[in-house]
């Protein structure tokens, strides 16, 4: 068999579908919307466990449009997140959603930062993305409120509703002839010859020609279901946030950053103005004890010894303690917290902020204790597996679709 085939004959070979697609966040439904256009003939299937898109990831964070700056030149996450960030803005204009490019300041506070804002200067322009370097008093004609030493101000950074763009997605791969099905938890997967079949939570089969796996906090696991090894495990960190009270949201005009740490993949606790006007503060970054571990209260026992024993995350933990004990403490501490927003935002008070939704990452780490820096793909026979892909994942959602269609369809010799 050559490429996809019609529904008649899918069915008289023993195929539901060409492309099973496991995980309704923004990645899985960004595939699904690649895949009804490469190729319009493929049958398509997403299952999502829960009652509905982009429950977790999608939908649990700042809304930034990232430009690209951040990113080692070459990799992924450099690619695809100035091509994403461009294509984000013109879908969400395209189709209506709401959106704004605010541009964004990267703010050094202390002198021991200011080579690498240079450094982060430097990488920006080797990505081919608009950068100005600025003093204190340049900083003000940005963000009144805001001090700091120097700045980067990035033009291309903006703001959407990923939880959007993902229900769009969605519509749009519907529109196109895939099926999304919610409440379709995976639990078994196997593979005979050429037929991956998969069984759901309420007993239902389905076989199909290849998988995809977007399960993001689950990515690992439904990998090990499909019978490969991932090579890595996903250790989940929550990363908390607060909201300006509505009466202090002048505070900050757009998007604020401080200087990242080169060796964490976290960027720090920033200040984002959502498209609803609404100011968000944030994130820490504290192991969560779950994979959907939303709060301290949020246990899984069995997930939790997994990672505690997973020789990867002790390997974290050796490392990286003090950074580790501080972002608990301001987890613990909501004046810690404000100290950390106050680098950045002299004015906040501890009373200025009100508790907001959090949300979790899906990390993947290396036995060696590695933390996964790009995002990462792997394949077998009949099989593509998106194991690492945190954040710019939103705003690259679209070429990262396109390149996980790519791989699907040349296994089907499409």
């Amino acid at each position: 068999m050559i490429g996809p085939v019609g529904g008649e004959a899918l069915k008289s070979w023993g195929y539901d579908c060409d492309v099973l697609i496991v995980g309704g966040g923004i990645v899985g439904l960004s595939t699904a919307y690649a895949l009804t256009r490469a190729a319009p003939r493929t049958r398509v299937v997403v299952l999502e466990k829960e009652s509905g898109p982009a429950r977790h990831q999608t939908g649990r964070n700042s809304g930034v449009i990232h430009s690209g700056v951040y990113y080692r030149p070459g990799s992924y996450k450099a690619r695809f997140a100035v091509q994403g960030a461009a294509e984000m803005v013109a879908f969400c204009a395209e189709q209506e959603l709401p959106h704004a490019v605010t541009g964004k300041l990267v703010v050094a506070t202390e002198r021991s930062e200011l080579p690498r804002l240079h450094a982060l200067v430097q990488r920006g322009r080797a990505n081919g993305i608009p950068v100005r370097e600025l003093g204190p008093a340049q900083i003000a004609e940005y963000e009144p409120r805001v001090r700091g030493l120097g700045a980067v101000h990035v033009g291309t950074t903006g703001v959407c509703d990923f939880g959007a763009v993902a229900r769009r997605l969605a519509e749009l791969a519907e529109d196109a002839g895939a099926s999304v099905r919610y409440g379709a938890e995976v639990r078994t997967i196997g593979r005979r010859g050429s037929v991956v079949a998969v069984r759901t939570a309420d007993g239902e089969v389905l076989r199909a020609r290849a998988l995809v796996n977007c399960a993001g906090l689950h990515s690992d696991r439904v990998a090990r279901l499909a019978g490969d090894d991932p090579g890595m495990r996903i250790v989940p960190f929550r990363g908390e946030y607060f909201e300006l009270a509505a009466d202090r949201a002048d505070l900050v005009r757009g998007l604020v950053y401080p200087v990242p740490d080169p060796a964490f993949p976290f960027l720090g606790v920033h200040l984002t103005r959502g498209v609803d006007g609404s100011v968000h503060l944030g994130p820490n970054a504290v192991p969560a004890l779950a994979r959907e571990g939303y709060g301290w209260g949020a246990v899984r026992p069995g997930e939790l010894a997994g990672t505690v024993a997973y020789p990867g995350a002790w390997r974290i933990a050796r490392r990286h303690w003090r950074y580790g004990a501080g972002e608990i403490r301001r987890s613990l501490s909501k004046p810690a917290f404000t100290r950390a927003v106050r680098r950045l935002l002299p004015e906040v008070r501890p009373e200025d902020l009100i508790p907001a939704a959090s949300g979790v990452r899906a990390q993947a780490v290396l036995r060696d204790g590695t933390l996964v820096d790009d995002f990462l793909f792997a394949e077998s026979p009949g099989m593509v597996h998106v194991l690492n892909a945190p954040s710019p994942a939103a705003t690259a959602s679209l070429p990262i679709g396109r390149e996980v269609a790519r791989r699907v369809l040349a296994g089907l010799g499409g």
